[in-house]
């Protein structure tokens, strides 16, 4: 088998590898998102159950004001919002993959994937690794429109 097309081979099957890395991380990171649920479900439930308590005119620091339940409640909003964005990015960085567009998006995920210790470093190390190979750019480099092709 030559050389070059064994490593057509590898390439091929290293860029599968990656796509099921970014389909597996995006559902995790979509579960972990489900935690920012949570503390929405418990900061509208201590905002709503705080407000309706009857105030204490002896003693006013008894209960905890109505807005730390609605801050919880925002902080968990925030967070199942960003945990929501990096699984669509992930998604879509899986898809970009197996289709073979957008490489530089690619890379970026890749990149932000690199903060989340220890999968998502691996997963970014081994984007960086087969992406960057000198026999996969040529895979991800647009072709020519159709009509750009000018014959002499």
């Amino acid at each position: 088998m030559p050389g070059e097309t064994r490593q057509s081979i590898i390439d091929e099957e290293h860029l599968k590898l990656l796509s099921l890395g970014y389909v597996v991380s995006a559902c995790i990171s979509a579960f972990y998102s489900m935690f920012g649920l949570l503390y929405v479900f418990m900061g509208l439930m201590l905002g709503t159950t705080v407000s309706r308590l009857p105030q204490n005119p002896a003693n006013p620091a008894q209960a905890p004001p109505a807005f730390v339940g609605w801050i919880l409640g925002s902080i968990g909003l925030a967070f199942f919002l960003l945990g929501i964005t990096v699984t669509a990015a992930r998604f879509r960085a899986a898809w970009c993959v197996r289709h073979r567009k957008s490489r530089v998006f690619c890379m970026v995920v890749a990149g932000i994937g690199c903060l989340e210790i220890p999968y998502g470093t691996v997963l970014g190390v081994f984007s960086f690794l087969v992406l960057g190979r000198e026999s996969v750019v040529p895979l991800f480099s647009p072709a020519p429109p159709v009509g750009s092709l000018v014959e002499g």
